[in-house]
């Protein structure tokens, strides 16, 4: 009984090989690219490129394993979800008031230790982000903050509260 399952069970695996996302991969000039609308050091960007553009932009850099059933539907779903988080790639066509919130929110995100994510860190090691990275990303982010307070009413800027349930 045990020797049909593993059968079964390798058939399904087999089979699966053949049934791959659609990669996350664009070629040329991103119109909309953050850099388009706001300086980009490039020590900031290399940061960036390392840590977060795989999920966050429109090219993820694919590893072998990439390329293997289950883990290319899983990584496709981590890339998905990153993307509809934030995409730097899409990051100029957004309104001030998100772009405000978003580069808020990567500054959050980083300092709490949720971003990178943990099971990104697993195999990308040069991801983690070290205390020099982080505070290059903060300053980055918090100039371009200032930048767009100079440019805007603050209460175009700032995320619309829910009212509280009473």
């Amino acid at each position: 009984m045990l020797k049909k399952i593993f059968y079964v069970l390798l058939a399904l695996f087999i089979v699966a090989q053949f049934f791959h996302s659609k990669r996350n991969k664009s070629e040329g000039d991103q119109p909309n690219n953050i850099g388009k609308v706001y300086t980009v050091p490039d020590d900031v960007k290399s940061i960036l490129t390392k840590a977060c553009f795989d999920c966050h932009s429109n090219n993820t850099r694919y590893i072998w394993y990439c390329y293997v059933q289950p883990v290319d539907w899983w990584t496709n779903k981590h890339i998905t979800e990153g993307k509809r988080g934030l995409n730097f790639d899409e990051f100029a066509s957004k309104s001030p008031r998100y772009q405000y919130n978003k580069l808020g929110d990567v500054k959050e995100l980083i300092e709490k230790g949720e971003m990178p994510i943990n099971s990104y860190l697993w195999i990308h090691k040069d991801a983690k982000l070290t205390t020099e990275e982080k505070n290059k990303i903060y300053a980055w982010t918090e100039s371009i903050r200032e930048e767009m307070k100079a440019k805007y009413p603050i209460d175009s800027l700032l995320r619309k509260r829910k009212p509280q349930p009473q």
